[in-house]
């Protein structure tokens, strides 16, 4: 929201002019662009383990290992992040840019296309498959219905959200791999309104792929469907409707001089 204001107001986001707010937003853009992605990667490796026929490896699968993993995963994309933002820097008419050309080969060949791009999405299909793989030997094998119907929808829901960030991140992995390679000055006035207006598009698909959870869990999720149907209709309507009907129910006492009068009228 603020970034949409200060674009609105000043032309661009104030990258260009704060040498301080343009480290501070790539740092924390890649802070929280590699955490999404890899917790994504992980939920994929932890429902192949889950899912898998040898008792040792869905034994392996607990709260306490997923906590360990997921604090030192933030912790590294934390630290590479800094380290990033250290490197970028205010220079003329190109504005916030990578100015360390190591960093910057870096940038455009392996974080972009490898780190962001094609490691996470073939972490995401590849355990999604074998987790898929799985489901369908549990078939075969004497498990409870109810756990077995989980296990398939969580499968399911992992697989297809692999499939979206697929379609949904490449597009914005290969402009930032073209525009860190090849930077647009804002001296090139329509070259640089077109490189903007495929950002805003490539940012708006992978805005939708971070919102997209909601939904695949719902269209494939019967037990998250009645969750939320539970939670909307039942718990919040109700109270809702409560509220909105509490000023009909409320006493209010009779009028004083009315009843004076009549009692002396009695």
């Amino acid at each position: 929201m603020s970034l949409t204001i200060l674009t609105s107001k000043y032309g661009d986001d104030a990258t260009g002019r704060s040498l301080g707010w343009c480290k501070f937003k790539y740092m924390l853009a890649q802070t929280l662009a590699l955490t999404s992605y890899y917790t994504i990667c992980l939920t994929a490796i932890d429902q192949f383990f889950s899912t898998n026929y040898q008792f040792r490896l869905r034994q392996m699968c607990t709260i306490k290992l997923a906590q360990y993993v997921t604090f030192i995963s933030i912790c590294i994309w934390i630290a590479h992040s800094i380290l990033s933002g250290w490197f970028f820097d205010i220079q003329g008419s190109l504005g916030c840019v990578v100015s360390n050309p190591i960093w910057q080969q870096y940038i455009s060949s392996f974080f972009y296309p490898v780190l962001i791009g094609l490691l996470p999405i073939a972490i995401l299909l590849l355990f999604s498959l074998l987790a898929f793989h799985n489901v369908r030997r549990i078939v075969r094998r004497q498990i409870p219905i109810v756990r077995r119907r989980l296990d398939q929808q969580l499968t399911a829901m992992v697989l297809m959200r692999a499939v979206i960030a697929a379609c949904f991140i490449s597009p914005y992995i290969i402009y930032r791999t073209y525009i860190t390679k090849f930077p647009v000055s804002q001296n090139q006035s329509m070259q640089y309104a077109i490189t903007r207006l495929i950002q805003a598009v490539c940012l708006s698909l992978v805005n939708i792929h971070f919102s997209a959870s909601f939904y695949i869990f719902l269209i494939l999720a019967s037990r998250f469907r009645r969750q939320v149907k539970f939670l909307l209709v039942k718990k919040y309507w109700q109270r809702l409707k409560y509220l909105c009907h509490l000023n009909n129910n409320q006493i209010n006492p009779e009028n004083a001089e009315t009843f004076g009068t009549d009692m002396e009228l009695a």
